[in-house]
């Protein structure tokens, strides 16, 4: 059952908003080789706000995606494509729904 979350949010220096985006879409490969990834989203909320929401089925797996390849690669790409480290935060989920 998934009960654990990350949402990260980024917001990407003034001028490399499209190399944030081809950055996350390039993560997807990454975090596609991670078993205990059950979903992983990236998504844009503004000109250059960006987010990655991910789900868990367990504590372990949320850390496991915290220090592997996928997190390693963001913090250092912080210094060139963002404005300040991403914010991380960890969730643990109240409610979902999936397709049927």
């Amino acid at each position: 059952m998934i009960k654990y979350a990350i949402l990260a949010t980024i917001e990407a220096r003034p001028g490399k908003e499209e190399a944030v985006a081809e950055f996350l879409k390039g993560a997807r490969t990454i975090v596609q080789d991670e078993s205990h990834t059950i979903n992983w989203y990236a998504f844009r909320t503004g000109k250059s706000t960006f987010a990655i929401f991910d789900t868990f089925n367990d504590e372990a797996g949320r850390d496991g995606h915290l220090n592997g390849a996928a997190a390693q690669r963001l913090m250092a790409a912080t210094e060139e494509l963002f404005v300040r480290p991403p914010i991380i935060e960890k969730a643990d989920l109240v409610a979902y729904t999936t397709p049927k």
